[in-house]
């Protein structure tokens, strides 16, 4: 028998003298030595902890076979490979897949939710936008005059943009001092499901600010521009 370090710390033997010492597996009526230790290796998600495992050799149950291979010609291996197991075990159909396949298994209600929220998250992005950009064209027709007194008062058009944006930009930090704690809370209860899990970094929502005032800046900034650029004139003489 070969065993993992978890099999060892749940019966607190220590690996050094594991070695030789029997195990019985199953309804199997002989006891067979350890003959090693090998470190602990994930055999399922990492929603749950490495398992005890005992790995041994028995012509009776063997079912799969494993074979790694290069990823060079993959078609013409496979093609290969269906031929031998044909050849070899023309009794039972041959059914090959992929190691990260099944790993990716564990994961498909992960990454189809995933893909769930990115669509949603998306259509609120686009309607966020759309909102905003109308927003900004009425507080432009409103503010026409005052954008022609600026000019004329020798207000260059970075001060313009900065004059519609200012507010957006406000509005955005507020949402955003309300949206991570909510943010951190939603998360740290779905990485409990987890026990090999990741921290969750400040990273995260620093870079969804700064998404999140870059997207504000192009919407406003379209509308702010094309405002700071209309001569004065046309400004002033608007009703």
């Amino acid at each position: 028998m070969v065993v993992n370090e978890t099999f060892l710390a749940k019966l607190n033997v220590k690996p050094k003298d594991a070695i030789g010492k029997t195990v019985k597996l199953g309804g199997n009526k002989t006891w067979l030595p350890i003959v090693g230790v090998v470190k602990d290796f994930k055999t399922n998600s990492l929603r749950e902890t490495v398992k005890p495992i005992v790995i041994s050799a028995s012509k009776k149950v063997e079912q799969e076979v494993a074979i790694k291979i290069q990823t060079k010609n993959l078609s013409k291996t496979v093609a290969a490979l269906q031929s031998q197991w044909e050849n070899i075990y023309p009794e039972y159909a041959y059914n090959g897949y992929f190691l990260d396949d099944n790993i990716a298994q564990f994961y498909k209600q992960e990454n189809q939710m995933a893909l769930v929220y990115k669509i949603f998250a998306g259509i609120a992005i686009f309607i966020s936008c759309l909102g905003l950009y109308g927003l900004v064209s009425f507080m432009v027709v409103q503010r026409t005059k005052e954008v022609g007194v600026r000019k004329v008062l020798g207000a260059s058009v970075a001060s313009i943009v900065y004059l519609f944006s200012k507010e957006f930009i406000i509005l955005i930090m507020i949402a955003f001092v309300i949206a991570v704690p909510v943010g951190w809370y939603m998360m740290s209860g779905w990485l409990q499901n987890f026990v090999y899990r990741i921290p969750i970094s400040i990273d995260a929502f620093v870079l969804a600010l700064a998404g999140a005032i870059i997207l504000a800046w192009i919407t406003v900034g379209y509308k702010a521009i094309r405002a700071a650029l209309v001569t004065p004139v046309k400004s002033l003489r608007s009703e």
